[in-house]
């Protein structure tokens, strides 16, 4: 039963004038807004037309539609070309929208933000990006299809599409995703250049000259050069042969930036500047184009709407569904449910048999070590697990007994992303976007700096990434400083709306990892070290309330005087250092409260009462974290102390280096005394 269906619009206007409404919508909306990117929407507007007329199968009605085709801007900066076509071809974007681009609380921003614009697939702006997520999508789709579609029944069946210019070619993160999508053969994804030659400092043939064909030919992609970006039937072809590859596929358009602009068309200062009112009469009177600004011909929208053709894919897609449905009942409702994000009615009680399986072992091993037992015990109910590693499984532990290796024609649940931190985790954020599965990768914590902006993109696009990272200070020892983190924990706590946990042994490691495959608003990542911590031993009232990010894990209650003289607050590793300074203050009679932190992220977000409730006001606090001490002075106080580091570390091994550094009892029990009133 197929599932596809007849995408050629039947419209009869001329597809020039198709490409200038694109054109001046544009132009109008960046001259309105004095602030934009008219060149690559006016360069683009006939591969767009070629596309989007030809090809592209979506609902308007439905931008959320499970087998619609995903289409990316890459170079994002041209946002007002994704706008101009959602608002075209019928989506909930109305002529006001575009007439409110860049401006405050719009639907039209700077750039096309996920979530704010019906239709927009991705965030897109940091160039490079939208290209590595695109490459995500499509290895969903690919890996969804081998595990869902049966014969006659090709439930998941669609196409990636990005756009991307000369400057997500230069960015390094293109080779990485690229070369990687090459190897596995990812030939649903269907990338179109547009090669201009132009960015904002001019013609870049004085400092990118690659061949950019041969490169990509290289990596194992089919590419068609030399296609003319202007003339539709050309690009139309081109992306006609493409969905008959085997292989990704580059189409190389070759365009003048600002087309249509007869002074500053084929230069840089169309790139990035409104047009001015007298060039953009120019245009009007250049293209014939005589409505005036966000004014849009009948024909024109007659010419755009895609609801009713939108609408009969889905139609028969729902068919084949219902189908589908009928003859496999499991595999449908189970497919429903992944692109949905729901997690298994199972995934409960497997964490709470974890949790408990960890308290019973009482084990005292690396967190890395936790963190593969907690994947573990986890995969065999999510088989929306997607993991892998950036070269480094055997270090990084991502794998699982059943994990079975992607390779290319050979669908698997874990990928070797190889050397390539960045590339792995925008590749796991467009896994994200596109549905289907919980991503997560790993590489040692002082390469998170490599991958450091598509953390960020997942955090404002609110995805549920697993981003785990290990090695994560001077523990790794004899690496040196170049591979022990320092700066980093407190650095990835910056970035808004991602949790990091740095757990410190097997119990608040599986905690952590149901935390983050619980958690549907946002990325979280996983901090994990890779020398032996003892286990901690915890009521079952402390275990729940890990979960709340900080927690009081000991109190010196047989002391005398019962309430605590003084508070540390400690993650990861150095909770075993604060329990033990603990106990030798209690040998002196002081009574210290240990806080075991191991993601200041939710803890922030508790209520006030519970924070105090741990947090006790008006006591003396000492933080203890093998990093930077900044940071813990907003829980401790410019009166409190701090145990850290601010040098880099050195090679030696892990011991030697924790007492050079001050990590011990006698230093950590002076920091108290020093803090201590009275």
């Amino acid at each position: 039963m197929p599932t596809t269906a007849q995408t050629k619009m039947t419209s009869t206007l001329p597809t020039t004038k198709m490409a200038n409404a694109i054109r001046a919508l544009a132009m109008d909306a960046v001259q309105q807004a004095n602030s934009g990117h008219p060149g690559m929407p006016m360069g683009m507007a006939d591969i767009a037309v070629a596309l989007w007329s030809g090809h592209y199968r979506h609902n308007p009605a439905n931008p959320g539609w499970l087998n619609r085709d995903r289409f990316l801007l890459s170079n994002g900066h041209g946002s007002m070309l994704h706008y101009a076509l959602l608002h075209l071809t019928g989506y909930d974007l109305a002529m006001s929208d575009l007439q409110a681009f860049r401006q405050m609380h719009s639907k039209t921003p700077g750039h096309p933000e996920v979530g704010v614009t019906p239709g927009i697939e991705t965030t897109t702006g940091p160039l490079g990006q939208g290209l590595a997520n695109a490459v995500g999508m499509a290895l969903s789709e690919q890996l969804l299809a081998a595990q869902f579609n049966r014969p006659g029944f090709d439930v998941v069946d669609h196409h990636t599409y990005a756009f991307l210019g000369d400057g997500c070619l230069m960015e390094g993160i293109s080779h990485e995703v690229c070369s990687l999508a090459g190897t596995l053969g990812l030939n649903k994804l269907i990338a179109l250049y547009d090669d201009n030659g132009i960015s904002i400092d001019g013609k870049v043939e004085g400092w990118f000259t690659d061949d950019t064909p041969q490169r990509f030919e290289a990596y194992g992609w089919n590419v068609i050069r030399a296609v003319d970006g202007h003339d539709v039937a050309a690009v139309d072809a081109a992306i006609t042969a493409a969905k008959a590859s085997t292989k990704p596929t580059l189409i190389c358009c070759k365009t003048i930036i600002g087309k249509g602009s007869p002074n500053l068309e084929g230069s840089d200062k169309v790139h990035g500047a409104a047009l001015g009112d007298k060039e953009i009469a120019l245009v009007r009177a250049h293209l014939n184009w005589d409505a005036a600004p966000f004014d849009m011909p009948a024909d024109v929208y007659a010419a755009w709407d895609a609801k009713e053709q939108g609408a009969r894919l889905e139609n028969d897609w729902n068919a084949c569904f219902k189908g589908y449905g009928a003859e496999f009942p499991e595999l449908a409702s189970e497919l429903l449910r992944r692109m949905q994000g729901d997690l298994p009615q199972a995934f409960d009680g497997a964490l709470a048999d974890a949790i408990a399986a960890c308290v019973a072992k009482k084990e005292t091993i690396a967190t890395r070590k936790a963190s593969q037992n907690a994947i573990q015990a986890l995969a065999p109910v999510l088989p929306e697990f997607l993991g892998g590693s950036a070269d480094l499984t055997g270090s990084n532990l991502t794998n699982w007994k059943e994990c079975v290796a992607l390779r290319s024609n050979q669908p698997g649940n874990h990928i070797n992303y190889g050397v390539r931190e960045f590339g792995m985790s925008a590749i796991m954020n467009g896994v994200a976007l596109h549905g289907g599965f919980i991503p997560f990768g790993a590489t040692f914590l002082t390469f998170s700096d490599y991958s450091r902006n598509a953390l960020r993109m997942a955090a404002l696009m609110k995805l549920r990434s697993i981003f785990v990272f290990t090695h994560d200070s001077i523990g790794l020892g004899e690496d040196g400083p170049t591979h022990q983190s320092v700066e980093h924990i407190s650095s990835l706590r910056l970035i808004p709306q991602l949790d990091n946990w740095r757990p410190c042994d097997t119990v608040e490691s599986i905690v952590a990892w149901g935390f983050a495959v619980r958690r549907n608003d946002g990325p979280s990542t996983l901090i994990f070290s890779r020398q032996n911590l003892p286990f901690q031993q915890r009521s079952p009232e402390q275990i729940a309330d890990i979960s709340r990010g900080g927690y009081v894990l000991s109190d010196a209650a047989d002391l005398k005087n019962g309430a605590p003289q003084a508070i540390l607050i400690a993650t990861g590793s150095e909770v075993e250092l604060a329990v033990s300074a603990a106990k030798a203050l209690a040998a002196e009679g002081v009574n210290v409260r240990v806080v075991s932190m191991p993601s200041t992220d939710v803890y922030d977000r508790q209520d006030a009462a519970y924070k105090a409730s741990v947090l006790l006001k008006g006591v003396p606090r000492v933080a203890i974290e093998a990093g930077v001490t900044d940071f813990w002075y907003k829980y401790v106080g410019l009166e409190g102390a701090v145990v850290g580091i601010d040098t880099f570390g050195e090679s030696a091994p892990a011991g030697t280096l924790f007492k050079h550094f001050g990590f011990t009892v006698d230093h950590v029990v002076a920091k108290v005394k020093s803090v201590l009133v009275g």
